[in-house]
């Protein structure tokens, strides 16, 4: 067991969908003291924080720029008002789950990045 994959774990596992924890953990397992940064170095976007942006900023696309969705966040923008407000409602439930998958996303291109640099 490494200490670093537990603790990034401890304090990172609500900023992932919870059935990708344990292939997560064993991937952080597998890196070296040197490898390490490329982890730390990731930014999360909490996904609490993004359900705010749609609650409060839907609407213009806020939700989905915050969690790096630049397309879906230009075509809220510009269309959400053809949905009568049917498309932010519906991003309210969608947007947490969505950013944990974009926070997974990134942590598997830092891992990527590691594991290159490994050889």
């Amino acid at each position: 067991m490494s200490t670093f994959s537990d603790s990034y774990i401890a304090a990172n596992a609500s900023n992932f969908p919870a059935e990708a924890i344990p292939a997560l953990r064993q991937r952080l397992e597998g890196l070296d003291e040197s490898q390490t940064s490329y982890v730390l170095a990731t930014e999360l976007k909490n996904p609490t924080t993004a359900l705010i942006f749609s609650i409060l900023l839907g609407g213009f696309g806020a939700d989905r720029f915050y969690i790096g969705q630049i397309g879906l966040g230009v075509a809220k923008l510009l269309f959400s008002w053809l949905t009568f407000g049917i498309w932010p409602l519906v991003d309210w439930f969608l947007i947490m789950g969505a950013a944990k998958r974009a926070n997974l996303e990134r942590i598997n291109m830092a891992l990527m990045a590691a594991s290159y640099s490994r050889q």
